[in-house]
């Protein structure tokens, strides 16, 4: 989720220097909401890359897949870009019958995903993902990008009021993550609670799986002013992010929308390099656990942190 919220600044910087530009977009279906908010994009594909994945070799998946590579292939682009660089999106890319530009054996993300592409274009590796982003866009589209403040560009009447009872004042905690190297402990979101629960402050936790939930829902026990909340519609949950207080966030796609709504927010970190992906945005603030251990960062350390108090 996060590295498709990465792209939507260069959708924006290109629109500032090309008018009548538009974009096609081919998202897997679980996060097809988010190029859906750019008022660039015109029309999306959706792929389904996690089943393609567990049913590598069933009819269903080659029909979807094919499915996907004819609509790509049988349309009039001007250009076709690979914004991903990896090689789920390499392999796509190397099948459809169009001429795809994308980054160099140097600076893919995934080797060896440059040998899918007609034409590459060399981006330092050591730059922000949005960076590198604008940078690819710009260089096909024949434009100079420039250094100017994060954009995103959405359109925010496109979210969707979720159907629970939201008080004016709440904050959004996101305890989720893919890995649990990006998880902070239960205890310490329990320990957080007990502080925010003082300031007499709603808490809602948000989740995208059964699992989520059930350990969402563990951790918000402890009072009744935290919530657990099941899987919602993406369109939902940036409602919610929007017109929060502020969010405290672990290291996932949330967190980047947090980012993307320009919600005051902290982000908790453990291996990952913010300098290359971490969220970027006006108000945004990161903690960093000593030796990249994510529960190294102490509950105090983010209660003298947090955007507001």
């Amino acid at each position: 989720m996060g590295d498709l919220m990465h792209a939507l600044p260069a959708l924006t910087e290109a629109k500032q220097s090309i008018d009548n530009v538009s974009f096609d977009w081919v998202v897997d279906k679980a996060f097809a909401s988010v190029p859906q908010w750019h008022p660039s994009v015109d029309k999306i594909i959706t792929t389904d890359h996690r089943n393609w994945k567990k049913h590598l070799f069933s009819k269903a998946s080659r029909s979807s897949f094919n499915r996907v590579k004819t609509e790509i292939s049988n349309t009039q682009y001007d250009v076709v870009l690979d914004m991903q660089n990896n090689l789920k999106s390499a392999f796509l890319s190397y099948t459809c019958n169009q001429n795809v530009i994308g980054m160099d054996s140097k600076s893919s993300r995934e080797y060896p995903a440059h040998w899918a592409y007609s034409s590459t274009v060399s981006v330092e590796k050591n730059q922000h993902a949005i960076d590198r982003q604008k940078k690819l866009l710009a260089f096909a589209l024949g434009y100079e990008t420039s250094k100017s403040r994060v954009d995103y560009g959405v359109d925010k009447r496109k979210f969707v009021k979720p159907n629970i009872d939201i008080p004016t004042n709440y904050t959004v905690l996101v305890q989720n993550a893919s890995w649990t190297t990006k998880q902070w402990s239960i205890k310490n979101w329990q320990n957080l609670i007990g502080y925010l629960d003082r300031l007499k402050i709603t808490m809602f936790f948000p989740s995208g799986n059964d699992e989520e939930f059930a350990r969402a829902s563990e951790i918000a026990s402890v009072s009744n002013a935290a919530i657990a909340l099941e899987p919602l519609p993406l369109d939902q949950i940036a409602y919610l992010i929007d017109h929060a207080r502020y969010s405290v966030c672990s290291d996932t796609g949330l967190a980047h929308l947090s980012a993307l709504v320009d919600t005051p927010s902290l982000t908790l970190y453990g291996p990952t390099n913010t300098k290359l992906i971490g969220t970027a945005g006006t108000s945004q603030r990161h903690i960093v656990g000593i030796e990249g251990d994510i529960n190294n960062i102490t509950v105090e350390e983010v209660i003298r942190k947090l955007p507001v108090y």
